[in-house]
């Protein structure tokens, strides 16, 4: 496989950085200085506030005593920290949601098992504790604050991440449906649609950051949201308010630099979406991380070539993994841009395929012939582009600017990769997989998922390869074990639907182990052994945590828990 840098360093228009941004990186360069790398976490920088405006405290900043090398001591800068700067959290304060009960009528009616519903209620529970609403201070004046005012109540995942995100909703709200807890759920979709409508995308989190810095989004799922949403209520207002902002959206990803056209085997061409994020600079909120990983780089064109890639795995919400990198031990060589992803593409037939199924709710007619030519179009491309018959898998494709003319990339087998990923399963989860592929390929994907490796004791793992970046072995993460459960399960083929429950009972057991050693739903667990959380990457497990409870919630509704099934580890 030939893997190749990004064409050129500058492609791309780039935002300018606010002065709050620049100033709380400018802090956040200091606290790494003084107080060191051991438990640093440079985000809890950029989400600090000022107390008085820029011009004032970046006064008091440049006043600070510095040493002969002009460095800063530590009580003067824990001085002008508890002085000007607000904490991390300061921002958004609880706020209890409008519709939680502590048991509500019709929940979870397949969980028979006693210990198993007693856990399921307690994890329904964290739903008041992840809930936020944005300060009033922030609603007065925002320019203090990094954090966007979003209008309705929020549900945080937990811990470091204090703030909306984007793909991270998609599987809160799938809890939130499980707790019958309606009314949170669209106050969750109103606000991603509220950032849609400024910005003509959704961030890839709620903070300032990602919209004056790198402008990137993550996963798109917000049709999928309001497609459950709508099954669940029928709230046809909902759907008109929302589909102006889905059509933006689906824009986004598909002009400019997210788009590529390649040419199959056998001449036909197709348009097929990537990662990539407009940013060619440190990320504010790992700053002084991204910096010290770049540094290894010869010359700032290829700084700058990483940095955008490095933005671009987090849109991809994949930060970090060897699935983006040309020598998967070294983070330097991320290489996100060069590489057509199975994954956003098959969310992008299945946001097409939801457009067309909510405008032909609200008659919406051109709309529905659109949509549906677009899905159709989108689901050949992946077919001819994605799937290698030999393995089962689609697979990620790479860019090689030597085999490309006028802008047309001409596709070779060579440029598939050939590693097993958790993300080659994710068209299981669209249409694509349930409802044109034929018997025999379903079996022949269902061997493929079996025989790859990815499959542990606790869970699918996202890579073969052990990094010690958190997004890969032997880390597995709610979303993708959600996302190829439910599509297994959806099948025309009792096998797949076998193996369906058969994960999705793995998954709930390392989870209410875990949970029942540590009183904590982790943001990712460790799938060789049940009950361990996961781990790698640059900061500790991170509990809370709401894509977490929104799976298990998701999971033990559709497949429920007998009540004579052992619930402890084997």
């Amino acid at each position: 496989m030939n893997m190749i840098k990004a064409e050129t360093c500058e492609k791309g228009p780039v935002i300018p950085t606010t002065p709050l941004v620049i100033f709380l990186e400018k802090v956040q360069e200091t606290a790494l200085q003084v107080y060191g790398h051991k438990g640093f976490d440079p985000k809890q920088f950029v989400d600090m506030s000022l107390r008085q405006n820029i011009e004032a405290t970046v006064e008091a900043f440049d006043k600070i005593p510095r040493t002969v090398n002009g460095s800063v001591l530590k009580n003067d800068l824990d001085g002008f920290i508890g002085k000007y700067l607000g904490g991390a959290d300061e921002d958004l304060v609880y706020v209890e949601p409008v519709d939680y009960v502590a048991e509500p009528e019709g929940f979870l009616p397949k969980v028979k098992n006693t210990e198993v519903r007693a856990w399921a209620l307690e994890v329904h529970s964290l739903w008041k504790n992840l809930s936020r609403k944005v300060s009033d201070h922030v609603l007065e004046k925002p320019e203090l604050y990094t954090l966007l005012p979003l209008k309705n109540p929020v549900i945080i995942p937990g811990s470091r991440f204090r703030e909306v995100y984007y793909w991270d909703s998609y599987w809160m709200i799938r809890g939130l449906l499980a707790s019958k807890m309606y009314e949170t759920a669209k106050g969750v979709v109103t606000n991603l649609i509220s950032l849609t409508d400024q910005f003509g995308y959704v961030l890839n989190g709620a903070r300032a950051y990602y919209i004056a810095i790198h402008i990137f989004s993550q996963p798109p799922v917000l049709a999928a949201m309001i497609v459950d949403i709508y099954n669940r209520t029928g709230d046809l207002d909902l759907v008109r308010r929302c589909l102006p902002a889905l059509l933006k959206e689906h824009h986004f990803w598909n002009s400019g630099i997210h788009i590529v056209t390649i040419q199959d085997a056998q001449g036909s061409t197709h348009c097929l979406s990537r990662y990539y994020a407009m940013w060619n600079k440190p990320r504010p909120e790992s700053s002084t991380i991204d910096r010290r990983t770049a540094s290894k780089l010869p010359n700032i064109c290829e700084k700058r070539e990483f940095y955008r890639d490095l933005a671009s795995a987090a849109e991809s919400g994949w930060d970090f993994s060897s699935r983006w990198m040309r020598n998967e031990s070294d983070l330097a060589t991320t290489t996100t841009t060069s590489i057509i992803p199975v994954d956003l593409n098959a969310f992008l037939l299945k946001m097409e395929l939801d457009i067309a199924f909510l405008a032909n709710l609200i008659g919406e007619s051109s709309v529905v012939t659109q949509f549906t030519e677009a899905s159709q179009n989108r689901q050949r491309a992946m077919n001819c582009i994605f799937w290698n018959a030999e393995m089962g898998q689609w697979l990620d494709y790479w860019l090689d600017s030597s085999n490309k003319s006028e802008d047309i990339y001409k596709w070779e087998d060579l440029h598939q990769n050939k590693k097993s990923f958790a993300s080659n399963f994710v068209p299981l989860w669209t249409q694509l997989f349930s409802s044109v592929v034929d018997d025999i390929t379903t079996q022949r994907v269902v061997q493929s998922l079996r025989s790859s490796g990815l499959l542990q004791s606790a869970g699918i793992a996202m890579t073969l390869s052990n990094t010690g970046q958190q997004w890969d072995f032997p880390n597995g993460w709610p979303p993708l074990q959600h996302m190829i459960i439910e599509g297994l399960a959806r099948s025309g083929l009792q096998e797949a639907r076998t193996l369906a429950k058969d994960i999705a009972i793995r998954w709930i057991r390392t989870n209410y182990v875990a949970y029942k050693k540590t009183g904590a739903m982790y943001e990712k667990y460790d799938v060789t052994r049940c009950g361990a959380a996961g781990g790698g990457g640059v900061y500790v497990a991170q509990t809370g945590f709401g894509w977490t409870n929104g799976v298990v919630l998701a999971l033990l509704e559709e497949f429920g828990w007998p009540e004579d099934l052992n619930i402890d580890c084997y």
